[in-house]
């Protein structure tokens, strides 16, 4: 027998584990908050950096709100007017496609979309 073998014995610690559900859950609404949102596509951000037009929160709100009635009836893309600016928006990927300033309207035709939405304030 050899007896320069010894069993190390270290202390047991406590074992904390992280509530993997309470993580998983909060995750999983965060994404759900963030898909819920009207979201810009790189081309869209591009055209309003180009055309100097921005969105107020107070306007970004009303629209996925109108966005969202929209769905609901049907609408699968949508010309969204505002005061200053008009928009294309995918209703279903709640994404904003395009965008222009309101002075650029009168030389366009606008296909593809099947509902219009107003926010004059």
């Amino acid at each position: 027998m050899n007896n320069n073998i010894h069993a190390l014995h270290y202390p047991k610690l406590p074992i904390h584990k992280p509530t993997q559900t309470n993580r998983t859950e909060s995750n999983f609404q965060e994404i759900l908050q963030h898909n819920e949102r009207l979201q810009l596509s790189k081309h869209a951000k591009e055209r309003m950096a180009e055309r100097n037009i921005y969105l107020a929160k107070n306007i970004l709100r009303l629209m996925e709100a109108k966005i969202d009635e929209a769905a609901k009836k049907g609408v699968e893309d949508s010309l969204v007017l505002t005061k200053d600016a008009a928009f294309i928006v995918s209703v279903k990927n709640k994404l904003v496609i395009t965008a222009m300033e309101k002075s650029e309207l009168q030389s366009k035709i606008f296909t593809g979309i099947n509902g219009t939405i107003i926010l004059e304030d």
